[in-house]
This record gives C-alpha cells, sequence and structure tokens, in this order.
C-alpha cells in the first residue's frame, strides 16, 4: 500500500486501534512505517500503532542481567522481545522454590499457597526454545532493527494447541472489522456516500458508542433501559441529517435514533460491556464493569473451586466460571462480558490470571 498523508496526532485517540493492543501478524509489525510526527508511533495502513500483542514460538533466546531478549516466530515472520526480569525473580526466586515445597502437611496454609502462585508466576517468565510465548508491549526501531519492549509476558501452555487455533481464527476477523479499513475522523465520514449511494454510517454509530461508554462509566450506572439513555443519540443523529444530501425522503428522525441505539446497543453487547441479564419486554441492560452482584458471584465461584486440587494449581478456566456463571446468576452472559468482568477485577486486584485464561482468587 502507498504511504499516506497521516492524521494530525491530536486526532488519533479517535481511532480504536491506537488505544488497544494491536494484535497484528509479526511481518506486519517489521514493515509498518513510523510516524514523522511522533517517534516510536507506527502506522498500519491508515492506523497509529504503539503498543502490540503477539503470539509466537520462541526460536531463539538470549539472557543478560536485567532482561531476557527472545526471538518469536509467528509463521509470518520472526521478531525479537526484551522481557524485562522482575525485580523480585532476580533476588528471590531460588528462595521461593526452596520454600514452596515445604508445604504444611495439613491444612490451607496462606503462605504456602502464596508461594506456590509466585513460583508458578516466576516459571511463567522464563522460557526455553519451542516455548509459546505471548507478548503485549510497545514497539521500537533499535540499531535499525524493529523490536517489541514487553510490558506483560508470559509462556503459554498449550498442549492441544487451543490458544493458537483460537488465535488463527480470530486474527482474520479483526483484519476485516478494523485494521484494513481506513480510519476517518467523526465528521468527515458522516457526509460521506458509498457505492450504493447510502449514507455510511460506521463513523456515527462508532461516536454513539464512545459517547454511550462515557456516560456509562462516568454516571457508575449498574443497569438501564434504553430510555434511559435515547437522550444522548439526538444531536449525533441531527449532526448526521445535517449532512445528508439527498432528494428522497428517508426514516423519521425517531425511527433513525431507534435504529441507530439497536445498533449501539448490540456492539456494546459484542464487546462485553453490557448484557442483559434476564431476557424479558420489560428490556434491562447490566453494566458489566458495574455488576456488583456479578463481581461477588465470580469472587465466590473462584474462593469455593480453588479449593479443589483439580483448580489448586493455575485457577480455573474462563470457560468454567462461564459454565458456573451461567448457572448460578445469568444464561445470558457471554465470554466477552465475562472477560471485561474478568479484566475489571484484576485491576482492582480481586483476583488474578495465573495463565491467559485461568484465574484464581487473591
Amino acid at each position: 500500500m502507498a504511504d499516506v498523508d497521516e492524521l494530525p496526532s491530536m486526532q488519533w485517540g479517535l481511532d480504536t486501534v491506537f488505544s488497544a493492543n494491536a494484535k497484528l501478524y509479526i511481518i506486519d509489525i517489521l514493515e509498518m512505517r513510523e510516524s514523522i510526527q511522533v517517534p516510536g508511533v507506527y502506522f498500519y495502513k491508515t492506523h497509529p500503532v504503539s503498543q502490540v500483542d503477539v503470539l509466537g514460538t520462541v526460536v531463539c533466546k538470549w539472557e543478560r542481567e536485567d532482561f531476557y531478549c527472545y526471538g518469536v516466530d509467528d509463521s509470518t515472520g520472526v521478531i525479537n522481545c526484551l522481557c524485562w526480569k522482575d525485580e523480585k525473580w532476580r533476588h528471590q526466586g531460588e528462595r521461593a522454590t526452596c520454600r514452596s515445597s515445604a508445604v504444611a502437611s495439613g491444612g490451607f496454609n496462606i503462605e504456602d499457597e502464596l508461594r506456590r502462585l509466585m513460583e508458578t508466576q516466576r516459571k511463567s517468565s522464563v522460557l526455553e526454545i519451542g516455548d509459546l510465548l505471548r507478548v503485549r508491549g510497545a514497539v521500537k526501531t533499535s540499531r535499525g532493527q524493529r523490536e517489541i519492549k514487553a510490558s506483560c509476558f508470559y509462556k503459554v501452555d498449550d498442549p492441544l494447541m487451543a490458544v493458537q487455533i483460537s488465535r488463527m481464527l480470530e486474527m482474520p476477523q479483526l483484519y476485516r472489522k478494523w485494521y484494513d479499513k481506513p480510519f476517518q475522523v467523526p465528521g468527515d465520514e458522516l457526509g460521506a456516500k458509498d457505492a450504493s449511494g447510502s449514507t455510511n454510517v460506521q463513523m456515527l454509530l462508532s461516536r454513539s458508542v464512545l459517547t454511550l461508554k462515557e456516560f456509562l462509566s462516568e454516571k457508575e450506572m449498574a443497569r438501564f433501559r434504553p430510555y434511559d439513555v435515547e437522550f444522548l443519540l439526538h444531536p449525533l443523529v441531527q449532526n448526521a441529517v445535517a449532512h445528508q444530501e439527498s432528494d428522497q425522503p428517508g426514516p423519521s428522525f425517531p425511527s433513525q435514533i431507534r435504529n441507530v441505539l439497536k445498533e449501539t446497543l448490540g456492539l456494546l453487547q459484542e464487546e462485553g460491556k453490557i448484557f442483559r441479564k434476564v431476557r424479558t419486554q420489560d428490556e434491562v441492560y447490566n453494566v458489566t464493569e458495574q455488576d456488583k452482584d456479578l463481581h461477588t458471584v465470580i469472587k465466590n465461584i473462584l474462593r469455593e473451586d480453588t479449593k479443589r486440587d483439580k483448580y489448586a494449581e493455575k485457577g480455573c478456566h474462563i470457560l468454567h466460571l462461564l459454565s458456573s456463571i451461567r448457572q448460578h446468576y445469568s444464561q445470558n452472559i457471554s465470554r466477552e462480558a465475562l472477560h471485561v468482568a474478568l479484566t475489571f477485577l484484576e485491576c482492582n486486584s480481586d483476583i488474578i490470571s495465573t495463565t491467559e485464561a485461568h484465574y484464581t482468587i487473591l
């Protein structure tokens, strides 16, 4: 693809790709062009990228006093990943290994369990050639070579290749839905016509989703009905209508509001930001990050199930949690919504992930 003029850096935050750890193929990370405005920011087509998420096999390894450098191969290319050693592993790793074997003979001992957890975390940060590594971090160019400076990395146990297959299926969808679609600034897109002559509403929906997210977060709403948030879309739809140039009569304003709201709520459900606990005519949506009852159920399940030998070491898999929550809380909870709730609880230090898909209580 030929280089295109960069959008002003002040507008990059409007692109959802810029705010995320982009799951790109390594070949694309290696070939991205660096921004002429801000060093350390790169462009995949029209999307600014600074943080990436990579999953691949370790094909080479260098160790220094402060970090490991792993060469990671995802079958499209190889990139070096600088993974800094945690201070506590460098100075306490051996002692933690020795003490972790001294498990109390009877009853639950929290110190021993914490040592076991720390040892599991330490082992997940030391990889060998052939291991599967997941890395999140900033893209950098050092000595003319593209590399990733990891902010988070760990070994992935994937004997049945379930994680790799899931990733292989997910990546093409991300490219089709986000990365390969051109980024346009809200407002410029609203008046554009597609090949069929109809107004492109993609950016209207993007702004609508962002508006609802900000409102729900600011008000800390645990649940709402569509008519509670409908008024937020009025100025957005009015602005879109003002940019339309058509001699043909379109849907009425109330109909447009309802259609945009329906699409927006659908997108928020796909992201897991909201869900419907009970599907009734009284259309009530629960806000995942504010649903204290859901958070309590998750913590109770982890607290009870991690007492069992089967889940004591690695914790509970997300699919096990999903099944349990559907039995004890809501049959309509999605995996995306559960992942949002787990991330929220982990950020609040209520739970911790021991692998990519296993969680335990703190």
